[in-house]
C-alpha cells in the first residue's frame, strides 16, 4: 500500500474515530440494541433445560446475533453522515485510491463495534449462565481465545456490512436492504464464530477451534481485499 493510500486511511478513520468520540450516538445506540437483543434473548431462553454444551452453544449464538445486528446499526452510519451533510460526492472526490476511502470507513466502524463487543461477550456468558458452568466444570473462562475470536468476528462483521453500507446509502430503503444483502454474505463468518465460541466454552481451546479461527481469519482477508477492489465500482454507482 503506497503512501498516498495510507494518508487517505488515516484521515477517514481518524475523522469518523473523532466524530463518533465526540457524539456517541451511534457507539450508544449499537450498545444499546446488542444489549437489547441480548435480554431479549436470554428471558425468552432462560427457562429451558439444557446441558452445559447446550447453554455454550445458546450463548454462542446469542452473543453473535446480538454483533451481527448492531455491526448493521453501526455500518448504516459509515456513509450516512456524509449523505446527510450534502457531503458524500466531495469525500469520493479526496484524492487517492477509492478503495483506501472503504479501509479508513472500516476502521472507523471496526472501533466503535469491537468496544460494543467487549461488553455485550462478558455480559453474554453471564446472562446465560455460560461463565459459571465453565468454573464449575473446574476450568478458567479462555478469555485470551473469546478475545481473538471475537476480534476476528467482528471483523468480518464490519468488513461485510461497510461494504454493503456503501451500496445502500443513497437508496430510500437503505435500513432495510442492509441487512438483506449483508447477512446472506456473513452466514459462513456467523457459523465460525458461534462454533468456535460454543466449542471454547465446552471444552476450551482443541484443534477445532483452530480450525474454526483459520478459517474465519481468511475470510475476513477475502472479505476485506474483495470488499476494497469493488468498492470504486460500488461508489461510482
Amino acid at each position: 500500500m503506497n503512501g498516498e493510500a495510507g494518508r487517505v486511511i488515516r484521515a477517514v478513520a481518524g475523522k469518523d474515530l473523532r466524530v463518533a468520540g465526540r457524539t456517541r450516538d451511534t457507539l450508544l445506540a449499537t450498545a444499546f440494541f446488542a444489549g437489547l437483543v441480548l435480554l431479549i434473548l436470554g428471558l425468552a431462553l432462560s427457562g429451558t433445560v439444557r446441558s452445559d454444551a447446550q447453554g455454550a452453544a445458546l450463548a454462542a449464538g446469542s452473543i453473535w446475533t446480538a454483533l451481527a445486528l448492531a455491526a448493521a446499526v453501526g455500518a448504516q452510519r459509515a456513509f450516512a453522515q456524509e449523505q446527510e451533510a450534502g457531503a458524500l460526492e466531495q469525500l469520493l472526490l479526496y484524492p487517492g485510491p477509492h478503495g483506501a476511502l472503504y479501509l479508513g470507513k472500516l476502521l472507523g466502524v471496526l472501533g466503535p463495534l469491537l468496544l460494543v463487543a467487549a461488553f455485550t461477550v462478558p455480559a453474554g456468558l453471564v446472562l446465560f449462565g455460560a461463565a459459571e458452568a465453565v468454573s464449575a466444570a473446574g476450568r478458567a473462562v479462555p478469555w485470551a481465545a473469546l478475545a481473538l475470536t471475537t476480534v476476528l468476528g467482528v471483523l468480518g462483521f464490519a468488513a461485510g456490512t461497510t461494504f454493503y453500507g456503501s451500496v445502500t446509502v443513497s437508496l430510500r430503503a437503505r435500513e432495510a436492504l442492509l441487512p438483506a444483502l449483508a447477512f446472506p454474505i456473513l452466514v459462513p463468518a456467523v457459523i465460525a464464530t458461534v462454533k468456535a465460541t460454543s466449542l471454547l466454552l465446552s471444552d476450551g481451546w482443541t484443534a477445532e477451534v483452530g480450525t474454526w479461527l483459520t478459517f474465519l481469519a481468511a475470510f475476513d482477508l477475502g472479505t476485506v481485499i474483495l470488499a476494497t477492489l469493488l468498492f470504486p465500482y460500488a461508489a461510482e454507482g
